[in-house]
């Protein structure tokens, strides 16, 4: 499937077919916390990453996370990505940590998908 930016709420259950055709039980998925929008189906964060800035988002408003379509709650949104490393930013590791950035993001992401 080819990187897809969304900007309008899809299903759930289309997360749960790329999931399958892709890594069984996992989307990868970069969001734009400040256009609120998500880039889905590469391979990598960062071909997805590449991808929005193409599109016009800025890098810094850029966070990776994995999204698991048959987990409920918190356990379905992962904030794990090689592109999160950003000590400029004051984030050192793969994970975002800043909680209200976390926040931020499930926000988006409830917005953007159904079910």
């Amino acid at each position: 499937m080819a990187i897809e930016i969304i900007r309008r709420a899809i299903s759930r259950s289309r997360l749960t077919a790329l999931a399958d055709s892709q890594f069984g039980d996992m989307v990868k998925a970069v969001i734009d916390v400040e256009r609120r929008v998500m880039a889905i189906g590469g391979e990598l964060h960062s071909d997805e990453e590449a991808l929005l800035i193409d599109d016009g988002s800025a890098q810094g408003n850029l966070w990776g996370i994995n999204l698991y379509p048959a987990e409920q709650g918190d356990a379905w949104i992962e904030f794990d990505s090689m592109i999160n490393i950003r000590p400029s930013q004051g984030n050192r590791s793969r994970n975002v940590e800043d909680s209200a950035l976390q926040d931020l993001i499930r926000q988006i992401v409830t917005a953007l998908v159904e079910g």
